[in-house]
């Protein structure tokens, strides 16, 4: 079989071990692994990459895509599914396993089913908000990256008598926020799926104060609104632009908690944005891991003919899901805030 491997979206760390697990497994079973360059462009423009033992060699470790990645989007691109079907036409794969998040595998699931071509779809994203699995790998190296930051503002919050404010990545959904808040010690999470007012806010800052605690560490998801208690609510934005997919540029919502919490508690506030830090470098172990049984699994699935299909880990098991049960997005399980709540203050 000859099996092209993509990376698609945005990067994120543990892309190269999925590629690497992938390649190793349908190497060690005969087949042939072939890469795919930017993601959906490389099957449209027949932009190939050799994998081999050596070409995959050394990689488990690095963080972005051997691959390189893009938004591309056969089904929105003039002529995307014409250059798709002559290059099937002039250079077959037996299959394709992609790697990305919900929108990759939306459009992988269509690449089957309109295009009659095998897939086996891969999550990824640092947000963790692909449906149907447990975990994306990414997730975990986001979530270290902001915890550490978490720990060293603690120091230059509390020498200062600060209000710090951490804004992480997310979209629309605050996992990394959550995650990332209760591992640190944050004393307030601010995230999408629940709305939280600036005077509630302000009110716990103040509270930490009079009980002597004269430093506050709280973390921002970047997809939350700046909710008042009058109703107002205003959703943050980088610019008036929009990405690829039609979503709003997303940051900036920290600074202006900043601002508003500072004129009412007059506690000076400093703001850190970790933004794109988030997805570079280095894997964490728990990434590796489960990006390297992901590839596993995907060659697996391929191999076995059962395509049209989405890893996915349950628990502890690495199972895989029908793509067309992947939809909308996975947002955060509140009982997390719950515990986070129990040391708020």
């Amino acid at each position: 079989m000859r099996v092209g491997i993509l990376t698609a979206g945005g990067d994120c760390p543990g892309l190269n071990a999925v590629i690497r697990a992938a390649a190793r497994r349908l190497l060690t079973h005969g087949h042939e692994p072939v890469g795919l360059r930017r993601g959906y462009r490389g099957l449209a423009e027949r932009e190939h990459m050799r994998l081999d033992g050596q070409s995959v060699s050394g990689i488990l470790h690095l963080g972005g895509t051997i691959l390189s990645t893009s938004n591309y989007n056969p089904f929105r691109e003039p002529n995307g599914v014409e250059k798709v079907n002559a290059a099937q036409a002039a250079d077959e794969l037996d299959a394709v396993i992609a790697i990305g998040g919900e929108h990759t595998m939306m459009i992988t699931r269509r690449v089957q089913e309109e295009l009659g071509i095998p897939v086996v779809g891969v999550p990824k994203t640092i947000d963790n908000d692909v449906t149907q699995t447990d975990y994306t790998f990414g997730f975990d190296t986001a979530v270290q990256i902001a915890t550490d930051a978490i720990d060293r503002l603690h120091t230059t919050a509390q020498s200062h008598d600060r209000v710090m404010l951490l804004e992480v990545m997310g979209r629309n959904t605050g996992w990394i926020a959550v995650f990332a808040g209760i591992a640190g010690g944050a004393d307030g999470i601010l995230i999408p799926e629940l709305e939280l007012t600036v005077e509630e806010i302000a009110a716990n800052v103040k509270r930490r104060h009079e009980r002597g605690k004269s430093f506050s560490i709280i973390v921002v998801a970047e997809g939350a609104e700046l909710a008042f208690e009058s109703g107002e609510r205003r959703l943050v934005r980088t610019s008036e632009e929009v990405d690829a997919y039609g979503y709003p540029r997303l940051g900036g919502i920290a600074t202006a908690l900043a601002i508003e919490l500072e004129q009412r508690t007059g506690f000076e506030s400093r703001v850190t944005s970790l933004g794109h830090i988030q997805r570079g470098g280095t894997p964490t172990a728990t990434d590796r891991l489960l990006a390297t049984r992901y590839g596993a699994h995907a060659a697996d699935l391929v191999m076995a003919g059962d395509t049209g299909r989405m890893v996915a880990l349950h628990g502890t098991e690495m199972t895989s899901v029908p793509l067309s049960a992947v939809e909308g997005i996975k947002t955060v399980d509140l009982r997390y805030l719950e515990i986070a709540r129990t040391f708020f203050g």
